[in-house]
Parts: C-alpha cells; structure tokens; sequence
C-alpha cells in the first residue's frame, strides 16, 4: 500500500513537470524590418523577453533569431544558421520560465548596448543611406569628308557621374561634363573654338532624410524650366508638402560658363502623392533674375506631372513674366511666356496616343537686351505647336505608328507641318533581327521634304556585336528659289561589347547627290561603371 502511494505521488510529480514545460507564455509577433545586419520583430511588448533569447518563426521548428537588443514593443535580432526570414513573417517567443532557449554571447560592455533612439538611425541609414555610384566616360570622333570642301573632325569628350551617399554617407555627387575639340584641314579657318562646359557639377547633403542641401551646378528636377543654377538649393519636406529656397547664378547665355553677374533667387512650394492608382507632383514658385544690380526677369512658373491608374500620364509646364522696364519705366504687367501640354493615354498594350500643344514667346532679359527691347517687342508673338502621336501594336512582333506636328503663329512666319510614319517588324524568320520602314513628310514656308527610310539591325554574336544598316531617299524642294535637290544617304554602324562595362562602336554613312559625295566617319568608345557598396 505504501509502495503504491509512493508510486502515484511520482507520476503526479513527473506529469506536472512535464505539462508545465508545455504551458510557458507564447507571445507572437511579426517582422517589421530586414537589414543585411539585423532583423527587427515588433510585439505588442517585450517584458518577457530577455537579450539572450531566441524567437523562431512560426512554420519553423527550431530558433531561427538571437535577441541582441530591445525597446519595450520591438527586438533586434540576429540570424541563427540559414533560415529565411522575410518582412511580416510571424514569429513566436514562449517564455518557459527557468526552462529557456539561449545561446551564450561574449560579454558585451554598457558602450554596446544601444537606445531606441539608435536602433531607429540605424534602421534609417542602411534602408536609405546606401552607396550606389553610376558613371560614364566616353571619347567620340566624328569626321565629315568632302569632295567639294575642307574636312571637319571633332572630338568629344564626355564624363557623367552619379555617386549616391557615398561610403553610406549623407553626401552625394552628380556631374555632366563635355569637352568639344575641333580640328579643320586644308585653308578653312576655324569657325568654332574649342569648348568645355559643365552641365551638371553638384554636391549634395541630406541633413535627414526629409531635408537636402545641394551646391554648385544643377537643374532642378521640380522646377525644371528654370534650367541649371549655380549655387545654393535647400529642400525640405513635410509629409507630403515640400518647400525650397535657391539663391545663385544663371550660367552665361553665350557660352554657359560662370557668370557672376547674373544672379537670381527664389523659392518654391509643391506638393507630391504616390500611391498604387496616382503618383502625381505639382511645384509653383517665384524667381527673380539680375543683370548687376538691376532686374533682369521675375516671374513665377507651375510645373505639373501625373500618372493615373498606370495609364494616364500628363505633363504641363507655365510661365509668367510678372515685370517689365521699356524706357526706363517698371511695371508690374503679366505676360505668358511658356505653356506646354502634354498627355499619354495607354488604351491597351497594343494601342496608346499622345497629344500636346506648346505656345512659347521669346523671354525679355530687360538689362541684358536693353538696345534691342523696342525691337524684340514688335516681335511678341507667340510661335505655338500641336503634335499627335498614335502607336499600335496589331500582332506579335509588329509595331506600327503614325505621327503629325504642326508649328504656327500669327503672322503666319516659321509655319510647318511634318507627317511621319513607321512600321517595325521584328524576329523576322531566316535574315532575323528587325527591320523598320520609315517615311517622313515636311513642309515649310521655304522647304517641301519627302524622305524614305529602310533599316535592319541585328545581332550577329550574341551579348557581343551588333549591326545596324540603312538606306535613305530624301527629296528636297526649295520652295523660294524653284530648286529641286535629291539624294541617298547609305549607313553602316558596328558595336561591340568588349566587355560588360566596355564598348566600341564605329558607323559610317555615304551620301551622294549629283553634285557632290560625302562622307561621314563616327567612331565611339564607352566605359561604363556602376558599383554599390555592400554592407
């Protein structure tokens, strides 16, 4: 009987240790964060969870996560082996009181213990502070060969950088720099001189990542009618609001260097949505241009962009000239300068159409042009265009198009109309590659065109070389002096990828007329790179 009483009071002992291990705290959470350091799990609070711990996701069986660090709702952990965690994986904790899952760290000292607060930054510089550098370096040779007249060669020399946080810094760097050699044979005198322009050249600092600083040469993606600024861009956002201030100098309006006369400051306000069905930005400003110390321009601008529901894309760009000075006199008279309208709409994958209207008038610098603002003033009109463009795609691996531009203003000068009309085949059994035909009507108030255009392309070494042949038939009608020229223009390009970052490409064109051949000669290297730094 005492045996038996000793027997039960045992099993009673050993069930309750054992259904006690089964009956620990579970608490769940979800994976807010991944980082190519830490993973970081929110829970509705983590006042059981110690450092040290381990979490596994739900569909695993062992730890997948180490506990590294905590806040009173979220963890940081590391991973265990080669588990896959992703973003809103649920994941458990069960607290099983003295029995508990650890794995020993090395004794880490009161300085790598973190705050919130640092956990925070981290998670804000590794998801937007990250390296990436993209960048092009180009030499180009394009020589034109007469019969008739002098040769012509030019070099170009192009370097375009983009260098994002580098080193996972707030700073960046973007550049777009052009050299231009000319080099003339026989007894012509040289009509252009050799030239560097910067057309990009900036450092940029975001304080955070709401708030920017960008100095020296750039344009403006917001505001881009402005054209480059040199000098000072400060942007700040507020949610969905932004503000800037720019204070700096025009480049040169001959020669686009720095001026430092011509400085100009101003401010803008705009708002930006993005979401599955609208991303859509609008920008208003006011900007005020100077000659010395006198006013050269002020006027305010409206840049608006829109994508709607993925099918629906609008652009429109507005300028108002807000001052004036003729004889001396000042006025505060509204003028439009610059209207531009355009909108894409995609009706299907194998229909779309884009229409727009532009209506420009020359832009009075009233210091820069002050002898011949009398002039330009009996020349306020407004050259306006339209243009319509239709795609279709009727079957597989044929496009076709249809086109029509019309340029016009009050006096009837500079009026045009240009038709154009395409159709592109492509995978074509047995020659392969693509093959287009394009025809291009033009007539203007001195000229009537006709032009045929044939061209096949293909690759004849996979990822490797590529060729590009055409043939065109131009006909050329000078309307003001009862002339009719035609010729024929043949043209061959090759590009090869030496390797993935590098390119060569030379192309080289005959035309002929009946009075005279010649040649031109384009000859290309590319070296490209891009790299992003890992973590």
């Amino acid at each position: 009987m005492k045996q038996r009483f000793i027997f039960i009071l045992f099993f009673v002992i050993v069930s309750s240790i054992i259904y006690g291990q089964d009956t620990g705290e579970i608490i769940k959470g979800k994976v807010s964060f991944v980082t190519s350091k830490n993973i970081y799990v929110k829970f509705s609070s983590t006042k059981s969870i110690n450092i040290g711990d381990t979490l596994r996701i739900s569909n695993k069986t062992s730890p997948c996560l180490i506990v590294k660090n905590k806040s009173s709702i979220s963890c940081v952990c590391s991973k265990i082996g080669d588990c896959d965690i992703k973003k809103d994986d649920e994941v458990i904790f069960k607290n099983s009181n003295n029995i508990v899952e650890k794995i020993k760290e090395e004794k880490k000292t009161s300085d790598d213990v973190k705050s919130l607060a640092e956990i925070e930054d981290e998670k804000i510089k590794e998801s937007i502070y990250k390296q990436k550098i993209k960048g092009r370096i180009s030499v180009s040779s394009y020589s034109n060969l007469s019969g008739v007249r002098d040769d012509k060669h030019r070099i170009m020399y192009r370097f375009s950088l983009n260098a994002n946080h580098i080193n996972n810094s707030k700073f960046s760097i973007e550049s777009y720099l052009n050299y231009s050699q000319y080099i003339y044979s026989g007894e012509s005198k040289p009509t252009k001189e050799n030239l560097f322009r910067v057309y990009n050249l900036a450092l940029k600092y975001n304080i955070d990542p709401s708030f920017s600083v960008v100095i020296g040469r750039k344009i403006n993606n917001k505001i881009s009618s402005v054209g480059a600024i040199d000098g000072l861009q400060v942007e700040k956002y507020f949610g969905a609001y932004y503000i800037g201030l720019i204070s700096g100098f025009r480049p040169d309006i001959f020669d686009y260097s720095f001026n430092s006369d011509l400085f100009e400051y101003g401010a803008y306000i705009g708002w930006k949505s993005d979401n599955k069905n609208l991303y859509s930005q609008t920008t208003m400003g006011l900007l005020e241009q100077r000659n010395g110390s006198e006013i050269d321009r002020r006027y305010t601008y409206f840049q608006h962009s829109s994508t709607i529901m993925k099918k629906l894309n609008i652009f429109s760009s507005i300028e108002l000239d807000i001052y004036s000075k003729v004889n001396g006199i000042e006025s505060n008279d509204i003028r439009l300068t610059n209207f531009y309208l355009s909108a894409s709409y995609r009706f299907t994958r194998k229909f779309d159409l884009t229409l727009s209207y532009d209506s420009r008038k020359r832009i009075f610098y009233y210091e820069t042009y002050q002898t011949e603002i009398e002039k330009l003033l009996n020349d306020d009109i407004a050259r306006q265009g339209l243009r319509a463009r239709l795609n279709i795609k009727p079957i597989k691996h044929v496009n076709t198009g249809l086109s029509y531009s019309k340029r016009f203003q009050s006096d009837e000068l500079n009026k045009s109309d240009n038709i154009n009309g395409y159709i592109s085949l492509s995978k074509i059994p047995i020659i392969e590659g693509r093959f287009s035909i394009n025809v291009n009507y033009n007539l203007s108030n001195y000229l009537e065109s006709k032009i045929l255009s044939l061209r096949h392309s293909r690759t004849l070494i996979k990822k490797k070389l590529y060729a590009d042949l055409y043939f065109r038939m131009a006909n050329y009608n000078y309307l003001d002096r009862n002339l009719t020229r035609e010729q024929n223009y043949y043209g061959a390009n090759l590009s090869y990828n030496i390797s993935r970052k590098l390119m060569f490409s030379i192309f080289g064109e005959l035309s002929n007329s009946k009075l005279e051949e010649n040649y031109r000669i384009n000859i290309k290297i590319i070296k490209r790179f891009n790299s992003q730094r890992k973590k």
